[in-house]
């Protein structure tokens, strides 16, 4: 009993060492822009990874060769993505027009097997309740609708107003869980010194009192104090 219980062990941890190189090795565009190939893809990696990792007698030498090839496969693809438009087109297909000026192009509806319940929904989901406010919307081989509302119903900006505005760029994290990230620090041009003086100014005794602290580029301060109680039950109305 307990020489299989070491076997399967090994077994799974083999099996996820092993897919989690090959999916790095895949890039992260297998989770992040999932195309029809991408989903083959991870369905098999998965399916694979769950035999090797079930195989009782060890590591099965079959299943692992598998993994490589598959990844040596993707890889092969991904590179003539690049290299061959008709291959990347035949692989992951291309935008299909389902809203043309307010207008439902129900033949493409009909092929890709989307019904207007479905369509209705994801245009909820980007914010658009009326077809007649689309001038285009747009099926991506990924699954995901592209939406481009008529001008007159996009919302003003300070361009259209001749408002100018300041630069906005990332929140630099300087803080995270009660640790000081020295590299994000250095790379703001300040000094340690500097930021427990903030906090201290902030009603903080160390940086282990903090949970998250960022700066912006206006040189704001963000500060956010760890929980010493437990969350109450119904406290932020979402249980």
């Amino acid at each position: 009993m307990g020489r299989e219980i070491t076997t399967a062990f090994l077994s799974t941890f083999f099996a996820f060492v092993l897919v989690l190189i090959l999916a790095k090795l895949m890039g992260r565009k297998l989770i992040s822009q999932m195309t029809f190939f991408d989903f083959v893809v991870g369905v098999t990696l998965g399916s694979t990874t769950s035999n090797l990792a079930m195989n009782a007698k060890g590591i099965g030498p079959t299943a692992t060769i598998v993994l490589l090839s598959l990844t040596l496969l993707t890889l092969l693809t991904d590179y003539l993505h690049i290299k061959n438009f008709n291959f990347r087109k035949f692989t992951d297909s291309e935008p299909i027009t389902v809203i043309n000026n307010g207008k439902i192009v129900s033949e493409n509806l009909k092929k890709i097997r989307l019904t207007l319940n479905e369509m209705m929904m994801l245009l909820r989901e980007e914010k658009v309740f009326n077809i007649a406010d689309v001038e285009f919307a747009l099926m991506e081989p990924d699954g995901k609708l592209s939406v481009l509302t008529k001008s007159q119903k996009q919302p003003l900006t300070p361009e259209d107003l001749n408002i100018g505005t300041s630069y906005k760029g990332l929140t630099k994290d300087l803080v995270m869980d009660g640790e000081i990230l020295v590299e994000n620090l250095r790379d703001a041009h300040l000094k340690e010194d500097w930021l427990l003086s903030q906090l201290q100014m902030a009603g903080f005794h160390s940086q282990q009192e903090v949970f998250y602290a960022g700066l912006d580029t206006e040189g704001k301060l963000y500060i956010s104090a760890k929980r010493k109680r437990q969350e109450k039950e119904g406290q932020y109305g979402i249980d």
